[in-house]
C-alpha cells in the first residue's frame, strides 16, 4: 500500500478544485495540474431561497413555467423592432408632462439620488427653463413640483442617469410583430454630457442644439425613410465586431449610412446637415441608444406572460439595481444595492471617485447583447479591461443562465451561435452565476461626468427576491 502511495506522489497530482480559488493557486505554484470548478451552493445557501427553488422544481409547476418561458423567448426572438421616427418626448412618451423627469433604474426620490443623477436632473431643469440656474434647479427638484418616474415605466430606456425631459427628441421604435412601441433619447456622444451627470453651460448648449437642429433633421429624414429594420442592422453590427452596448463602431456606421441620403434630402441648410454629420462622427456611441430601444421594444413584448421566469428588465439608478420578471405583470421591481464597476479609469481618476452602477443600458444584456455578446467584440477589452479570452468566456457562461439563443442575432467567433437570450431567475439563483454587464463609470459627484468603464454584476438579492415572490405566486 505504501509503495502505491509513493507512486501516486512521484507521478504528480491532477486536481479538480471546487469553489475557493486560493486552493487552486497553491497547487499551481507547486507545479500541480488543476482544473477549477466554479461552484456555489444553490440560493447562496439560504434555506428560504432553497425551499423556494424546491417548490418551483415540482414537475407540474416546471411544465407551466417551461411553456410560459417558451412563449416569452419566442416573442423576444421574433420581435422586429423598426425605427419609425424621432419626436419630442412631450409628443410621444406616455405620461410625459412639462414637469416630468424620467430617470434610469427602479423608482427613486430626489433625496436618495446619487451625484450623477442629481447632476443630470438639475441640468435638465435648466434646459427645460424650469430653473434659471443650477442652484435654483436644486430647490425646484426638492420642492415636490417635479414628477420623477422610471423610464421603464413609460415604455422608455435611458442611458446612465437616464434623465429624460419633455423637450428632448426620442427614437420612436415600433415592434412590427407585436405592435408595441418603445422610446429613448438621442446620444449626446462622449463629451462632457448630461447622462453622465455633467451639467455646465456647454452641456446645456449641446442639448439646445440637439433640440433645435439634430432632432428636427433626424425627424425629417425618417419622414422620408419610412422605417428602418433595426434587428437586421444589429445582426450586421455584431458580425462587424460590435457588442452593441459599449462598442458601437459598426452600428453607428451602418445607422448613419442608412440615414444619410434622407438627411441630404431634407430642406435644412447645408451647414446644419454638416453639423449633424460632424456630431455623429465625433463618437462611435451615436447608435448606442438605438440598440437600447430595440432591446426594450422586444423585451416589452414578452412582459406579463403568466408563469414566466424570464427577466424582461435590468436597470440601475446608482443606488439600487432592479429587475422585472415577465410573470410579474406591471411594474413589480425586485431590487438590491447597486454595485461598483471594476475597470480602467481615465487619467487623473481613481476607483474611490466612482459612483455605483447606473443606467438602463443593461437592457442590452437583458436581450443578450453587451456583456453577453462580448465574444463578438473582443476589442472591447481595450475599454473595459480584461483579455480577449475573458470576452469569449463571458459569452459562453451566460448560456448557463438563459433559456435559449437568438437565431437572428449571432456571434461569428462561436460558430455563429445565437446570443444567449432569456435570463431565467431560477438559473441565476441555482447556479450563482450573475449576469455580466459591461458599462461606463460616472463620477460619484454631480457635474463631472464619465471617468472610466468596466464590468459589473447585479446583486444576487434582486434575483433571490424574485424567486421567493415567484414561488409564493406560482409554486404554492
Amino acid at each position: 500500500m505504501s509503495s502505491r502511495i509513493h507512486q501516486l506522489f512521484e507521478d504528480g497530482v491532477s486536481v479538480i478544485n471546487v469553489g475557493i480559488d486560493f486552493f487552486k493557486n497553491d497547487i499551481q505554484r507547486q507545479g500541480g495540474a488543476v482544473a477549477q470548478v466554479d461552484w456555489r451552493p444553490p440560493g447562496g445557501g439560504k434555506p428560504e431561497v432553497i425551499a423556494a427553488l424546491d417548490r418551483l422544481d415540482n414537475p407540474a409547476v416546471q411544465a407551466r413555467i417551461a411553456a410560459a418561458n417558451e412563449e416569452a423567448v419566442r416573442r423576444i426572438t421574433t420581435s422586429q423592432p423598426m425605427l419609425v421616427g424621432f419626436a419630442k418626448a412631450i409628443d410621444v412618451v406616455p405620461g410625459m408632462t412639462k414637469t416630468t423627469i424620467l430617470h434610469s433604474g427602479p423608482p427613486i426620490t430626489w433625496e436618495r439620488m446619487n451625484g450623477a443623477m442629481k447632476g443630470a436632473v438639475t441640468g435638465a431643469l435648466v434646459f427645460e427653463g424650469l430653473a434659471k440656474d443650477l442652484d435654483e434647479a436644486v430647490r425646484v427638484a426638492a420642492s415636490g413640483s417635479i414628477t420623477f418616474s422610471p423610464c421603464n415605466e413609460h415604455d422608455c430606456v435611458g442611458s446612465m442617469a437616464g434623465v429624460t425631459s419633455a423637450s428632448m427628441y426620442m427614437h420612436v421604435v415600433r415592434n412590427r410583430t407585436y405592435g408595441n412601441v418603445a422610446y429613448t433619447n438621442l446620444s449626446e456622444q462622449m463629451a462632457k454630457i448630461l447622462r453622465m451627470g455633467a451639467n455646465d453651460a456647454s452641456v446645456i448648449e449641446r442639448l439646445n442644439w440637439m433640440r433645435d437642429v439634430l432632432g428636427p433633421i433626424l425627424a425629417a429624414a425618417m419622414d422620408r425613410a419610412g422605417e428602418i429594420d433595426l434587428r437586421l442592422m444589429l445582426s450586421q453590427a455584431l458580425h462587424m465586431g460590435d457588442e452593441a452596448h459599449n462598442r458601437n463602431n459598426a452600428g453607428t456606421c451602418l445607422l448613419i449610412q442608412k440615414l444619410a441620403p434622407f438627411i441630404l434630402e431634407t430642406d435644412f441648410p447645408t451647414s446644419q446637415k454638416r453639423e449633424v454629420f460632424d456630431f455623429v462622427a465625433s463618437s462611435d456611441y451615436f447608435s448606442g441608444p438605438t440598440w437600447m430601444v430595440l432591446c426594450k421594444c422586444a423585451l416589452d413584448s414578452a412582459h406579463g406572460i403568466e408563469g414566466s421566469t424570464v427577466v424582461t428588465t435590468m436597470a440601475r439608478n446608482g443606488v439600487e439595481f432592479g429587475i422585472r420578471v415577465s410573470g410579474m405583470a406591471g411594474n413589480t421591481w425586485f431590487t438590491g444595492p447597486a454595485q461598483p464597476v471594476i475597470g480602467p479609469m481615465f487619467a487623473g481618476y481613481k476607483p474611490e471617485d466612482s459612483g455605483l452602477d447606473i443606467g438602463d443600458s443593461a437592457i442590452t444584456e437583458t436581450y443578450g447583447l453587451g456583456g453577453f455578446a462580448m465574444a463578438a467584440a473582443p476589442a472591447i477589452v481595450a475599454l473595459i479591461g480584461g483579455t480577449a479570452d475573458d470576452a469569449v468566456a463571458y459569452s459562453l457562461s451566460m448560456a448557463e443562465i438563459t433559456t435559449t439563443t437568438n437565431p437572428n442575432v449571432t456571434i461569428p467567433l462561436l460558430d455563429f451561435r445565437g446570443i444567449a437570450t432569456g435570463i431565467d431567475i431560477r438559473k441565476v439563483v441555482q447556479t450563482g452565476i450573475l449576469p455580466v454587464i459591461s458599462t461606463a463609470i460616472a463620477h460619484k459627484e454631480p457635474g463631472v461626468g464619465m471617468i472610466g468603464a468596466g464590468i459589473t454584476h447585479p446583486p444576487a438579492e434582486a434575483f433571490e427576491k424574485a424567486v421567493l415572490a415567484f414561488a409564493a405566486k406560482v409554486g404554492g
